[in-house]
């Protein structure tokens, strides 16, 4: 009877507590949060890294887990990509990246279909100017608003229109070329070899 007791305590404990945030790479991650009305959960973390050298950690926030690219893509309602860096770094190296993950995971009628709206995406990183260590960037998306950018949760620019620029980045993240393989797995939550 004592036993059973303190099981129902320990268990009914349990499901009184809240959630705990995420731990990698020494910084915690929300497990939800919320978004443009809507409550979005912790997809995955990954970090960004070549050579010795680490570049950034990123998460993505969705309405509902995904782990394939393709669930992700066709996830509805807001969106969220966070970059914390980790090293200082100017904004070009990230256009760059977005460019040429873009060429490489984005068909050319795609890329032609959403060209002036990833173009108002990219205006807007490149306001960030100099980012420095322990800037946090959201690239957030909102259903009826569009994708913006915010450094250390101020707006930066206006938003990018439609879902386009959005899924434009997902995929520089998780297309068939991604940026990096292993921070794909991590923002997908798959076990990395």
């Amino acid at each position: 009877m004592k036993l059973t007791r303190r099981a129902l305590l320990l268990g009914s404990a349990a499901i009184a507590c809240p959630s705990w945030a995420k731990r990698y790479e020494d910084q915690e991650f929300d497990d939800t949060i919320q978004l443009g009305g809507s409550t979005l959960v912790l997809n995955g973390t990954g970090i960004r890294a070549v050579a010795v050298f680490k570049g950034y950690l990123a998460a993505l926030y969705l309405t509902r887990k995904g782990t394939t690219p393709e669930a992700v893509f066709a996830t509805p309602g807001a969106k969220r990509i966070q970059v914390r860096l980790l090293m200082g770094v100017g904004v070009e190296e990230f256009t760059k990246a977005i460019r040429k993950g873009v060429a490489r995971n984005c068909t050319p009628e795609e890329q032609q279909q959403f060209a002036d709206k990833l173009e108002v995406l990219i205006k807007n990183i490149d306001l960030l100017g100099k980012l420095r260590k322990g800037d946090v960037v959201n690239l957030d998306y909102v259903p009826q608003q569009g994708t913006q950018v915010t450094l250390n949760n101020k707006p930066v620019g206006t938003p990018a229109p439609g879902n386009e620029p959005m899924l434009a980045l997902l995929k520089v993240f998780l297309g068939e070329k991604p940026t990096d393989k292993r921070l794909k797995a991590g923002l997908l939550d798959q076990a990395t070899s």
